[in-house]
């Protein structure tokens, strides 16, 4: 038997490495005991076989639990291959989102960047119109200042008028205070040539209310009635406008007129406190407001005192 045949023979069975190692061994012992074999010889190779065999069987022991050892190994890398083929699906499966992701998100680059480029377009016509606004508010800015060039020359102007209406305010002052006293002093001339006028001509003007009338001289009245009256009603009667006699309703009476251009409401309160003073006296005694204008509340006031009014020619009337 031939070293070949031999390691061919073991091959299989114990693999390469101690096929080889078993053939070297065994053939030339094989060659020796085919070309001179002696009992002891073959005892001795018996021997040698039986150690051999034990190595042999020692070696496939080993092979046995480095197989057993390699079949684990085997059994994890399995396993292992099972949980990496897992983890390539799952890995996978995340791979598609992060490409859909991706896919979204290139989308919604290309919307940002279209977006970007309105902006642009926006942010250059913004600077047009910045540049403009900017030209625009030079132009304002030189007519502010010609504005207030002109606001100057105005406030000086304005001063020089003020200064020229302070003038003219004393002077109108002045006038006011002049007019004032010309107007009290035409008032109380218009007031004494109409009182004058009235005490003149008081039988035509009172001739149908005052029948038989009489102007009487204001210290004979008082001298018929001073003796009940006292200081201050004595000065009363001497200041009456007017006082004359006659019938009024075929009743002899005085009648005590107080007379003014216009008729106010002193005038119907001096009418009805001196009148007063003459009937305390025991005297019948009519008040008489006598005026050329009247305000319609005043007659109304006098009415309702009792108080006659003799308007332009007309006699109002007083309450019954």
């Amino acid at each position: 038997m031939n070293t070949y045949r031999i390691y061919e023979d073991l091959r299989l069975t114990l693999g390469e490495e101690a096929a080889k190692s078993l053939a070297h061994t065994l053939g030339p012992m094989f060659e020796e005991a085919r070309n001179a074999v002696t009992k002891t010889e073959f005892r001795e190779l018996c021997a040698a076989i039986e150690s051999h065999n034990a190595v042999v069987d020692t070696g496939f022991a080993r092979l046995a639990d480095a197989q057993s050892r390699t079949e684990a190994k085997v059994s994890e890398l399995a396993e292992g291959q099972s949980r990496l083929t897992e983890a390539q699906s799952r890995l996978e499966g995340r791979v598609s989102e992060l490409a859909e992701a991706q896919s979204r998100t290139e989308a919604k680059v290309s919307e940002l960047a279209e977006a970007q480029s309105r902006t642009e377009a926006k942010v250059s016509e913004l600077a047009e119109a910045q540049s403009r606004t900017e030209a625009k508010v030079s132009e304002l800015a030189e007519a502010q200042s010609r504005t207030e060039a002109k606001v100057s020359e105005l406030a000086e102007a304005q001063s020089r008028t003020e200064t020229k209406v302070s003038e003219l305010a004393v002077a109108l002052g002045s006038l006011t205070n002049t007019v004032e006293r010309l107007s009290i002093r035409t008032d109380a001339v218009v007031g004494r040539t109409f009182e004058l006028q009235f005490r003149d001509r008081l039988s035509s003007y009172l001739g149908r209310f005052l029948r038989r009338s009489k102007l009487l001289r204001n210290d004979e009245v008082l001298d018929a009635i001073e003796s009940v009256l006292d200081g201050e009603e004595c000065d009363e009667v001497l200041r009456v406008d007017a006082i004359a006699s006659g019938l009024v309703d075929g009743v002899p009476s005085h009648v005590v007129v107080e007379v003014s251009s216009t008729g106010d409401t002193d005038d119907v309160v001096r009418a009805e406190r001196r009148a007063a003073i003459l009937r305390k006296a025991g005297m019948v005694a009519i008040p008489v407001v006598a005026c050329e204008a009247i305000s319609r509340e005043t007659a109304l006031f006098a009415q309702a005192r009792g108080v006659r009014v003799w308007c332009s020619g007309t006699m109002l009337g007083a309450a019954g």
